[in-house]
């Protein structure tokens, strides 16, 4: 008689220090496992579903202003400073952990329309409707008391007074110069109590300004001519504009593809172009049902976040034309400024209600310190959504969001008009002569013309 036996080397399995990993056998032979696939879709099904469960985003309100924020900045020195300007003048410095305001800038006597810190984050500059620029020192978090929620008062190191108000400011990376936008742009210097050189082309207001990142010495705005412009330090006259049907109020670099920018448009959709070839965007963001306000890039470029007057937050993938995520409350009015951490952990939303509110930039990530068995299974569950979104129930549930009644109502509307139009277009094609009325692509069809 023949028997068979099971037997096992002690070395093989048995590990030399208490450091080493278990050795683990596997027969990855598919035919041992013919219930494979079905058990990873449940699993799929069952991870959709419980993201759904867990999806918490928003964190918290921080309130203190008295006015409609209008305006934030990101503090490079620390992750969890933010600063904040509001329609009354008042620009406040934020503990976003402790959701407590941790200084007071008091100065300008109306709005403030701008914003930014200096590369190094020492230096604060604003701007906005009183015709001043002032230049502020930025206190240092870890000297100053956050249990005390009324913050301290500062003092301005610089007042700049100039011809005409201010809508914007950015600044310019690692120098000293910074870019502001009103009726022209012009480029300041610390130490200059006057521009040091002004660009102008044409008599309209400009609306915003970003300098690349990539490149420092160009920098692009949106002017309420529905205009997009690109400047170049290093000329003496702006380098290109973009016309187009409605126009941009805010504008975004991205920080990995520098050579790309996203427009907020008043049409409800933002625009992805690259600055080597305007007359054609590459990619048209749709979700909105009104104008969107601000934009901001999260630091890793694979996706932006958006505020609207339709008084919700969108997260876009940089290369998607539909968001993957909307973020909304009962007590939040129009959302006029946006911002990522500098993590791209969180999101920071300053609407008209006058406070401003922190969510999480994945709304069922788990916050705190992971165990690696927990991070184990979370990289699991994603991967095997990741492989069966496809499928119908799977893609149901991870699509589904809910809205409020009155944006849903909006976008059932917007949806109707634009169907409606589109059929319009068809009907007068299908009537004219062949060739008359060429189809024009989605992408250029809210351009008219691009000037050099």
């Amino acid at each position: 008689m023949r028997v068979k036996v099971i037997s096992r080397a002690t070395d093989d399995f048995t590990r030399e220090r208490s450091q080493d990993l278990q050795k683990v056998f596997r027969n990855y032979d598919p035919g041992l496992r013919s219930q494979e696939r079905a058990v990873e879709y449940t699993r799929a099904l069952n991870a959709a579903k419980l993201e759904k469960i867990f999806a918490r985003p928003f964190i918290g309100a921080m309130d203190g202003h008295i006015d409609a924020v209008s305006c934030m900045a990101k503090n490079p020195n620390h992750l969890k400073a933010i600063f904040s300007g509001s329609m009354d003048g008042d620009i406040r410095l934020w503990d976003i952990a402790a959701r407590k305001t941790v200084s007071q800038f008091p100065g300008h006597q109306g709005a403030v329309r701008g914003i930014t810190t200096s590369t190094d984050g020492d230096l604060l500059v604003s701007c906005g409707v009183d015709c001043t620029v002032r230049l502020w020192k930025v206190p240092m978090l870890k000297t100053v008391d956050t249990s005390d929620s009324t913050g301290e008062s500062s003092q301005p190191s610089a007042v700049y007074t100039w011809k005409h108000a201010f809508w914007g400011v950015d600044h310019q990376w690692g120098s000293n110069l910074f870019a502001t936008v009103g009726a022209q742009v012009d480029i300041w210097d610390h130490n200059r109590s006057e521009p040091i050189n002004s660009f102008e082309w044409g008599k309209d207001t400009l609306l915003s300004v970003r300098f690349d990142p990539g490149e420092p010495n160009v920098l692009v705005t949106s002017a309420s001519d529905r205009s997009i412009t690109l400047y170049d330090l290093r000329l003496s006259s702006p380098v290109r504009k973009l016309i187009m049907k409605t126009r941009c109020n805010s504008i975004c670099w991205n920080p990995r593809e520098p050579m790309n920018f996203t427009a907020a448009n008043e049409d409800t959709n933002c625009y992805s172009f690259d600055c080597r070839r305007l007359d054609e965007a590459k990619i048209v963001h749709k979700g909105h049902v009104s104008a969107v306000m601000d934009i901001d890039y999260s630091p890793t470029g694979r996706e932006f976040v958006t505020g609207s007057y339709d008084r919700s937050v969108r997260i876009f993938n940089y290369n998607g034309d539909h968001s993957r995520e909307i973020y909304h409350t009962k007590r939040m009015q129009r959302v006029f400024c946006v911002k990522y951490t500098y993590d791209g952990t969180y999101i920071v939303s300053g609407s008209d209600d006058t406070n401003l509110r922190l969510w999480k930039s994945k709304a069922s990530e788990q916050l705190g310190v992971l165990l690696p068995r927990e991070r184990k299974k979370q990289e699991y569950h994603d991967a095997v959504m990741e492989r069966y979104k496809h499928l119908p129930e799977v893609k149901r549930i991870v699509r589904h969001r809910h809205l409020p009644k009155p944006l849903y109502k909006a976008a059932n509307l917007r949806r109707t008009m634009i169907e409606a139009e589109n059929h319009k277009e068809e009907r007068r094609r299908k009537h004219s002569a062949p060739g008359s009325r060429p189809v024009q692509p989605f992408r250029k069809r809210r351009i008219i013309k691009e000037v050099e």
